[in-house]
């Protein structure tokens, strides 16, 4: 397939890109500065994508878009910041929709990121797809960025939204934060450490993507998260194993929300139990099932 893809430079921007040219995929980027040979422009300011500019197909035809952009969510969350994040994603989704509308075809399936936050707090409950929407800025930028990429649905272009957990994996992601912490031996739960966590494996992850592209049963929302949810403290516990370091701390909550604001509490202290009902359903195997699993191959092997 020909697979216009944007945040290709990011976590799993590059592991996706690997594994699509891999199995012989033609990967067209898409990027905010001057594109690069085999890139394409786009300006979420001035509202331009040069996608029918594409190189080597007549008008820039593709087969599939994946959009994966979005501005870091791991710092603390000023008024700037917000906006970064809500732009990177809702409004360059709404670009592209747009821009499809000029395409001499409308591509066969729109796979769109997401996030577990689009559930919010919700304690001990277990969610899957079905599940309502919860509340707070994360929620509310899940929701709005899935809603804009639906827009495609009006070209009767296959949609799929995947509500990513934490991703696992080498060289980035929220590992690429905890390891160096951790091997110092300066690791510790967060909070109470009850709060349940919804990961999964860089591998996995990469996977549910390509299983969207490729599986024509498949649309709205995906959970792509471990059918093995764990709460933060077994997380602490299972990281500091791993590395084979004590992590005999623990950071309180009122100590993060000091730190980080809001980000605390829906990023750090926030307790989403998701399940993976739509990948299971659709047939879907994981790699890494579970935590010690996904921590070893990223961080041992």
């Amino acid at each position: 397939m020909r697979i216009l893809l944007t945040g290709a430079s990011g976590f799993v921007g590059k592991a996706l890109t690997g594994a699509l040219q891999a199995r012989g995929d033609d990967v067209v980027r898409v990027s905010h500065r001057e594109p690069q040979p085999g890139e394409v422009g786009a300006d979420i300011s001035s509202g331009r994508l040069d996608a029918r500019r594409l190189p080597g197909a007549e008008l820039g035809e593709v087969d599939a878009v994946v959009h994966l952009a979005g501005a870091s969510i791991f710092t603390r969350w000023t008024a700037l910041r917000r906006e970064q994040i809500r732009a990177s994603r809702i409004a360059f989704a709404d670009l592209i929709v747009r821009d499809i509308a000029r395409w001499p075809r409308p591509p066969a399936v729109f796979v769109t990121g997401s996030a577990v936050g689009y559930y919010g707090e919700r304690g001990e409950e277990e969610l899957d797809e079905s599940s309502s929407p919860g509340e707070g800025f994360l929620a509310d930028v899940c929701r709005s960025w899935e809603h804009a990429a639906a827009g495609a649905l009006r070209y009767g272009t296959r949609v799929v939204a995947v509500r990513s957990g934490i991703v696992l994996g080498k060289g980035g992601g929220s590992l690429g934060l905890e390891r160096p912490i951790f091997r110092l031996g300066l690791g510790g739960r967060l909070g109470s450490g009850r709060q349940w966590m919804s990961w999964v494996s860089l591998e996995d992850e990469v996977r549910a993507i390509l299983f969207a592209l490729d599986e024509d049963g498949l649309a709205g929302p995906v959970n792509a998260v471990s059918p093995n949810p764990v709460r933060n403290a077994d997380y602490t516990s299972a990281l500091a194993r791993v590395l084979r370091r004590p992590a005999p701390f623990t950071v309180p909550a009122l100590a993060l929300r000091a730190a980080l604001g809001a980000t605390a509490d829906e990023m750090l202290l926030v307790s989403e139990r998701v399940i993976p009902a739509a990948l299971r359903r659709a047939g879907f195997t994981f790699a890494h099932e579970h935590l010690d699993e996904a921590l070893t191959a990223a961080l041992v092997r």
